[in-house]
């Protein structure tokens, strides 16, 4: 088969394609995997029944029922949903914002395929634009959304250790640099993988940085404020016309009616929605239409905040204290990202004698699917940080049971590692 340099990209091995062809067997193989790899999240049943009542009174409607599956909605997404947003959003926390600052697509992974090419790769003229990741690690999905290569640069962080066995990163802000060949800024607040989240003033200062050289800042808030909220600090919603702001029904307990949500400048919306057409046509009201009783209620909000961030942070105390209790204090070197919000545990083995993708084919082995921390640097030279190949992302989100079961093998495979090196265990 012959094809394009597109085709030869995007049909070549990815870290997003990996991790979902893990997850997808791993689930169809029906053997007795402990699934810790994937960013599925988990099932509170609060939000379940609030689904399936606004699924049964759907059904019982048949305007609804046509809209739902009997029209296409326009490319900018469906109309009644977004409007509703625009007015809980300006309403909540004053933003500025009118139904033509707001556009939905067929899931966040699809809005910033759109938003990084829109805004990185050829100007024509010779000059080519980055999109520039201030704070690595980052989220795995970003690596291979260039249609040219070389789309990202990015920053290794600083590092802070917050506890014995803690750390965190934080923005090396004299180490980041916006030139006239960056096209956009992108930052994930949760950052997946690591759990952490930029405090306000690094925002307020990458945000100073975009406006001086007139580019938009993204911000991802899959994971983030004001919905889903899976927050463990505090953190402000924050948004204004320099801002391009992402977000997501996801992990609010909705994956796969594959939801995303991009808040921008009008020109910006316009634009995106010219591309969502000749890429989808229309995007699918799925989501749209089960969400639009919890945004007209406000329930969206109160439910991320009293539900949703709850159910996670009880997990990922749960997920902390069984991994600290495995590896004991006295065995080899190892830390956890401080967790401050999404549904991950980023773990860091430094000196490690093999690296994150041979411990990670170790634990499939042993039945624990987790995730190489080495897919997670897009925009860093491979071979520039052996820290890169140090870490692994484990999710917490399903049966704390079998959390506790999985991150106890992962340390007793790590100690394994040490011993057949002759280290200290």
């Amino acid at each position: 088969m012959k094809l394009s340099a597109f085709g030869r990209k995007f049909t070549a091995d990815a870290g997003i394609t990996s991790l979902m062809d893990d997850l997808g067997n791993a689930m169809a193989s029906g053997d007795d995997m402990i699934m810790m790899g994937g960013g599925n999240p988990g099932h509170i049943p609060e939000i379940q029944e609030r689904v399936q009542e606004i699924l049964a009174n759907i059904s019982q409607s048949e305007s609804d029922v046509r809209r739902l599956v009997g029209v296409y909605d326009p490319p900018q997404g469906e109309k009644q949903f977004i409007a509703a947003l625009a007015e809980l959003l300006s309403r909540e926390y004053g933003w500025d914002l009118e139904p033509e600052n707001i556009a939905l697509t067929n899931g966040s992974q699809a809005a910033f395929f759109m938003l990084f090419n829109m805004f990185g790769g050829d100007y024509g003229n010779g000059q080519h634009k980055h999109i520039l990741l201030p704070l690595a690690p980052e989220y795995i999905g970003y690596a291979d959304a260039g249609i040219e290569p070389g789309l990202f640069r990015a920053v290794q962080p600083d590092i802070s250790f917050t506890d014995a066995h803690e750390f965190k990163y934080r923005v090396d802000f004299d180490a980041v640099e916006v030139t006239g060949e960056t096209g956009a800024i992108c930052v994930s607040r949760p950052t997946n993988p690591t759990g952490n989240v930029i405090t306000d003033e690094e925002l307020a200062r990458l945000e100073v940085l975009a406006r001086e050289h007139d580019v938009p800042l993204i911000v991802d808030g899959a994971y983030g404020t004001p919905f889903p909220s899976l927050l463990f600090v505090d953190a402000e919603p924050t948004w204004n016309e320099q801002i391009i702001l992402c977000l997501s029904l996801s992990k609010l307990g909705m994956p796969a009616a594959r939801t995303g949500i991009v808040i921008a400048a009008k020109p910006v919306i316009k634009a995106l929605s010219g591309v969502n057409a000749i890429m989808n046509l229309a995007t699918g009201s799925f989501g749209a239409m089960l969400a639009e009783p919890l945004v007209r209620s406000g329930d969206l909000l109160s439910l991320s905040r009293d539900v949703v961030c709850p159910f996670y942070k009880a997990k990922m105390e749960k997920a902390v204290a069984a991994f600290r209790e495995a590896m004991g204090e006295d065995s080899c070197r190892w830390y956890i990202h401080k967790p401050e919000g999404a549904m991950f545990l980023w773990l860091w083995f430094p000196d490690l004698p093999i690296t994150s993708l041979e411990l990670y084919e170790r634990l499939k082995t042993r039945g624990v699917l987790v995730v190489s921390g080495h897919y997670f640097f897009p925009g860093l030279p491979e071979d520039d940080w052996r820290h890169r190949n140090e870490c692994l992302r484990v999710t917490y989100s399903q049966d704390d049971a079998r959390v506790a079961e999985g991150l106890r093998i992962i340390a007793d495979e790590v100690k394994a590692v040490w011993a057949e090196a002759g280290k200290r265990v």
